[in-house]
């Protein structure tokens, strides 16, 4: 006689499983989230299926998996805003609508031939050579997407590059739009790229962007970037010439400056929440974003304090080179408060 057995058959495990013991249905952000980065897939050897020795392979083991910062599960992260791909189209599409209203409405209007000559130069030295600095943010970005050991970090950098994209390409239609109403003022149009190179009050931004392109290490790459030298440019080139072009009647350029803080604003969200969220998993990651934050910090103030003396020579509503750095630096302090690494 046969004997019949009397054990359960096991349980079979839903769709969403992998993303842990959740007890609840994922979210559509979770769902499409998950996972997705390939070279951190569970049960690996090395990040790409080829000899661990290759360049590539050695590239993430050292600059990722080796990496300082240290985490027992990155994929326990999540973003503030939840941003997928839909979400953030369909959002960017309506600030893009929002950007090309105001581009029409003052096109029209002799807005720019309006616009004193002082303010003119201001911008042709600080406005629009900013697309430069943007396109180095925007690369490091898209580095940092590619070496995240978690896709929840992945998707929010590449959505932070792609809002550097809009900024670039936003200056970049300005630019020619004031080069076209006012062709010869202030270099706008001609000279962007050489004072970028040349012009005294950039180098030390430039200097720190160029650095920032080779922190191949993705933990340091995130905290220069995100943490320290976004929040302390962000506040000078797009706070601040924003209401300086407010006093000074430039009132396209501040609606256009105050549309794209609002990308601003949302990459501090998920940037601080991330830096907590590490320090969460493992408290000796405070210590490491302390020494991070110390090794660009200097660099980020003197970037302040030479863009500040810009400010200086637009008279007669200039502003004190002293009161532009200090502005940014209390903007950055806010941000590592935020990160709960504050001082």
């Amino acid at each position: 006689m046969t004997e019949v057995s009397t054990s359960r058959p096991q349980r079979r495990l839903k769709t969403w499983s992998a993303l842990g013991n959740l007890r609840r249905l994922p979210t559509e952000y979770e769902i499409v989230t998950h996972g997705l980065n390939y070279t951190t897939r569970p049960g690996r050897r090395t990040a790409l299926e080829s000899n661990p020795t290759t360049p590539m392979n050695m590239w993430y083991l050292t600059y990722r998996d080796k990496s300082p910062l240290q985490a027992e599960d990155w994929n326990g992260f999540r973003d503030p805003d939840e941003m997928t791909y839909r979400k953030y189209v369909t959002m960017q599409d309506e600030q893009e609508t929002v950007i090309e209203g105001v581009l029409d409405e003052y096109g029209t209007t002799g807005h720019d031939q309006s616009l004193p000559a002082e303010w003119l130069r201001f911008l042709g030295t600080v406005f629009t050579p900013t697309r430069f600095p943007g396109h180095a943010l925007q690369m490091c970005s898209a580095y940092l997407a590619h070496m995240a050991p978690s896709s929840y970090i992945t998707n929010c950098a590449l959505f932070a590059g792609g809002d550097l994209l809009r900024r670039v390409t936003v200056v970049a239609y300005r630019t020619r739009q004031l080069q076209d109403a006012v062709p010869g003022v202030g270099g706008i149009g001609t000279d962007e790229r050489r004072v970028w190179e040349e012009h005294e009050a950039w180098q030390p931004a430039r200097e720190a962007l160029e650095k920032l392109l080779i922190a191949y290490d993705w933990g340091e790459c995130f905290t220069a970037m995100n943490l320290v030298l976004r929040p302390t440019l962000d506040e000078i080139l797009i706070r601040q010439v924003a209401n300086l072009a407010h006093v000074n009647n430039d009132d396209l350029t501040w609606l256009l400056l105050s549309n794209l803080a609002t990308d601003v604003d949302r990459c501090v969200r998920w940037s601080t929440a991330l830096a907590r969220y590490a320090v969460e998993q493992r408290e000796a990651n405070r210590d490491v974003f302390r020494r991070w934050v110390d090794r660009w910090t200097p660099r980020a103030d003197a970037a302040a304090a030479a863009l500040g003396r810009l400010f200086e020579e637009l008279p007669p509503s200039g502003r004190d080179a002293r009161t532009v750095a200090e502005a940014a630096a209390s903007a950055r302090r806010r941000v590592l408060s935020e990160a709960g690494l504050a001082e």
